[in-house]
């Protein structure tokens, strides 16, 4: 929209204007079709049992493409004969899908997107998170002078594909300034300046960024990003809000980065620290990631209750940190749109609640 809009303010002819028909772009199932079925059909097509209808799963490969009920749900590049086109193309609001009563409405272009699908052979991609990653191959490029790395060749290969070229490269005042609230989020001395243009070696550009990762304020700037979503706060978020101890867990964070710490060493200390062997008193602290909620000690609490808030509130916080999973709705039922089991939110928590606190 935003191309054909420039075309014409710059008086370039555009594909409509010369009336030539764009050729439809394949489309990928998990980018264009899985979120239309995801936000509109889930909710009673997908993995939880209890609020499933007519024993139709669509949000996996082997239930869309059965037949339920006799009719094929999608037929690879059929689809008048597709119950899933019919269902959402049918003019009767007692067929149609998502039904009258769901407050959702496919529009248009989703509808067409369905259509241009399951024309294209319903070629069917396991959701891209649940996949094991595999290296692909770097494209050819016209211009190899340009690459210094597989992923340049990617960025290269697209900006030949758009008709582009690469931006010329940044003079090294800039160079060094970018590094520098890259890697602290501090803008570089004046010092550190002077001595990077001075240097004329090949190794001048890993010279700095050696330099400035480094620095406590390497650890500083990136352990933030982990505090944030380890939901740390120097106070107990509830009530009078006041002032907690938490200082130790930031330090261990900033500290971690800052002595390039393995990922799995830096997994494990947080989880469990404390049931490691003779643990030491860092990994003690490491495990302050478990004591990063909201906490109250308000007269008149129940124990039982903060008991129980705490042991959900780690089990949805490790889930969302480590896998990238919202566990939380599974809480009171599977979930509507991630493959989690109300009984595989609770075997986690069940981790968390085999503790002694108090509240």
């Amino acid at each position: 929209m935003l191309v054909c809009f420039c075309l014409a303010v710059l008086g370039l002819p555009t594909a409509s204007a010369e009336h030539h028909e764009t050729p439809q772009t394949p489309l990928n199932y998990n980018l264009d079709i899985r979120p239309i079925l995801s936000d509109n059909c889930y909710a009673c097509h997908g993995p939880d049992a209890k609020s499933r209808q007519a024993n139709l799963r669509i949000d996996t490969k082997a239930g869309a493409f059965s037949e339920p009920s006799g009719y094929p749900v999608i037929v690879p590049g059929k689809p008048e004969e597709s119950e899933l086109h019919i269902r959402v193309t049918s003019n009767d609001d007692n067929y149609r899908m998502p039904p009258a009563g769901f407050n959702k409405t496919l529009t248009p272009e989703q509808i067409e997107a369905i259509t241009q699908w399951i024309q294209e052979g319903a070629k069917w991609e396991e959701h891209w998170a649940f996949t094991t990653p595999v290296r692909p191959t770097p494209p050819a490029v016209k211009d190899g002078t340009w690459v210094r790395n597989p992923i340049d060749a990617f960025i290269l290969s697209r900006l030949e594909k758009e008709g582009l070229h690469p931006a010329n490269e940044a003079d090294k005042r800039t160079l060094i300034r970018r590094l520098s609230l890259d890697l602290t989020g501090l803008p570089p001395t004046r010092e550190e300046i002077h001595q990077f243009l001075a240097d004329d070696s090949p190794e001048a550009y890993e010279k700095v960024i050696d330099a400035f990762m480094a620095k406590p304020e390497y650890g500083e700037h990136f352990g933030r990003f982990w505090l944030d979503v380890a939901r740390y706060g120097d106070t107990h978020g509830l009530h009078l809000d006041n002032y907690r101890e938490m200082w130790p867990y930031r330090d261990w964070v900033i500290e971690a980065f800052n002595q390039n710490m393995p990922f799995d060493q830096f997994t494990i200390e947080q989880l469990a620290g404390d049931l490691l062997p003779e643990p030491t008193l860092d990994q003690k602290i490491a495990t302050g990631f478990n004591r990063c909620h909201v906490t109250t000690s308000e007269g008149g609490s129940i124990d039982e209750e903060y008991y129980v808030q705490y042991a959900i509130d780690r089990a949805d916080t490790t889930s969302t940190v480590w896998m990238g999973l919202t566990v939380g709705c599974a809480q009171c039922h599977d979930h509507k749109y991630d493959p989690i089991t109300q009984k595989e939110f609770y075997q986690l928590y069940a981790y968390f609640n085999n503790i002694t606190e108090n509240a």
